[in-house]
This record gives structure tokens, C-alpha cells and sequence, in this order.
């Protein structure tokens, strides 16, 4: 008996599927605009993280010398 063929085709990911309709529907520099602006979104959330973290050592710094 043989086996049955594996498939070597995958579904494409929901992101794969997403940046097929935002190029169908964005100009490059749309594109460009959207994924810069989203770096810059992600990049404020991590010095917002930050300065949470500095705050708190800050903090337990002056604790301790109390």
C-alpha cells in the first residue's frame, strides 16, 4: 500500500493574507506611512514602558534611604 500524498502547500497566514489586500489597496507610500507610524506607536509604548520601570526604581531608591 502507498501512502497518501502530503500536501506541501500551507494556508497563508492571516498577516500573509492582510499585506496581499493592503498592497492591492495602498500606494507603497501609504504602506510606508501606515508600517512607519506603527513603528513609531510600538517604539512610544517601550520608552513608555520605560520610564513605568525607572519610576519604580527611582522610588525604591528613595524608599530605601528614608
Amino acid at each position: 500500500m502507498h501512502a497518501a500524498p502530503v500536501r506541501a502547500n500551507t494556508i497563508p497566514s492571516v498577516t500573509t493574507a492582510l499585506r496581499a489586500v493592503e498592497s492591492l489597496l495602498m500606494s507603497s507610500g501609504q504602506r510606508t506611512a501606515r508600517r512607519n507610524a506603527w513603528t513609531a506607536v510600538l517604539e512610544d509604548r517601550r520608552r513608555a514602558q520605560d520610564r513605568v520601570e525607572a519610576e519604580h526604581v527611582l522610588k525604591a531608591v528613595a524608599d530605601h534611604r528614608s
